[in-house]
């Protein structure tokens, strides 16, 4: 089991930044994919940013030069920095964990663990 908390949402202005952050329990976050998926009202939960067991980062198209990803194993915490913020960033961020494979997904409904979301709000 794995459990997930996300801390560092806010109110921001557009061209903002903010830090995300992501602790998890366990001993074993070092062999997880992590990543980071947002739902705005009325919209499905929508894919942002992963980074693998191995390393290796993937990002949505509308925030690639804008938001980074990055992970300490050793605090077994995950990190989202968000910068150049715009309204359409505006939603509730949540901190996802899967079992490592050989292959990665992007896709919802394959993380198995959830943290209970933070809501981010980008104002105009």
């Amino acid at each position: 089991q794995v459990q997930l908390v996300e801390s560092g949402g806010g109110l921001v202005q557009a061209g903002g930044s903010l830090r995300l952050s992501c602790a998890a329990s366990g001993r074993t976050f070092s062999r997880y994919d992590m990543g980071w998926f947002r739902q705005a009202p009325g919209k499905e939960r929508e894919f942002v940013t992963i980074n693998t067991w191995k390393g290796t980062l993937y990002y949505t198209d509308s925030v690639k030069g804008r938001f980074t990803i990055s992970r300490d194993n050793a605090k077994s915490t995950l990190y989202l920095q968000m910068n150049s913020l715009k309204p359409e960033d505006t939603a509730v961020y949540y901190c996802a964990a899967r079992a490592g494979s050989l292959s990665s997904t992007i896709h919802p409904h394959e993380y198995n663990y959830w943290g209970q979301g933070t809501q981010v709000t980008v104002s105009s």
